[in-house]
């Protein structure tokens, strides 16, 4: 699976609007056009951050639709954490939060069954979709039952696109990803896991958990920590 990538970073927001406001005086960009999920009950907005080592990056500012409650089978929860209370009340104090982040793969089924072999369960893969101005987006994405993302949000959600990635029609933002660095007290097996995915240009070490993105910008450098 050597072509796992980074695919996008997560930036929750207590409303969509907040997302955008905190994008323009953090990033010095407003993001381009979302979408919304039927499926979670989500809505987002979408920035490139595009360089050689991950062409397409973007991050994704997502909040929470709350006039459309998600369709998931009742007992099961929103991706990401979003219903988790301490999340929902931290970012509703502090502010659009990076929580996480989404790495691409060719067989999502596959990526899952390595992890299930180091004894993660990320959750079986579930079909979502999205209408768009340029068609359908459709992919696979694994989603527990629970929403949990797992290592405090440093182990990637997996996801594989269909025919369309929403990368190929975003235009250039001006913010570009640096570098993603992880830190979690289990980076043995933060590592491995992201080794049996085939996935790299990474930074992992031994700490309290955390992510940071490295970014420029229109502002210069930012870093993003979760």
């Amino acid at each position: 699976m050597s072509d796992s990538k980074l695919d996008h970073l997560v930036i929750m927001a207590a409303t969509l609007d907040e997302g955008v406001a905190w994008c323009e005086a953090t990033l010095g960009v407003t993001p381009g056009p979302g979408g919304a999920h039927p499926l979670m009950g989500t809505r987002n907005r979408l920035l490139r951050l595009a360089t050689a080592a991950w062409p397409r990056a973007y991050a994704e500012i997502i909040a929470v639709d709350t006039a459309a409650p998600h369709t998931r089978a009742a007992g099961t929860r929103r991706w990401f954490d979003m219903d988790d209370a301490a999340l929902r009340e931290r970012v509703a104090k502090e502010g659009p939060k990076l929580i996480h982040w989404i790495a691409s793969v060719r067989d999502v089924s596959t990526a899952g069954a390595a992890w299930r072999m180091l004894g993660i369960d990320r959750g079986a893969p579930v079909t979502a979709s999205r209408q768009t101005a340029d068609g359908l987006l459709q992919w696979q994405i694994t989603v527990r039952g629970d929403g949990q993302r797992l290592f405090d949000g440093t182990l990637p959600t997996l996801i594989q696109w269909g025919d369309v990635h929403p990368a190929d029609t975003m235009p250039d933002s001006g913010v570009s990803l640096q570098a993603l660095q992880l830190q979690h007290p289990q980076a043995e097996l933060l590592q491995a896991a992201l080794q049996a995915i085939g996935l790299n240009h990474v930074e992992y070490r031994a700490g309290p958990a955390e992510i940071v993105a490295v970014l420029n910008t229109p502002k210069g450098r930012v870093v993003l920590a979760s």
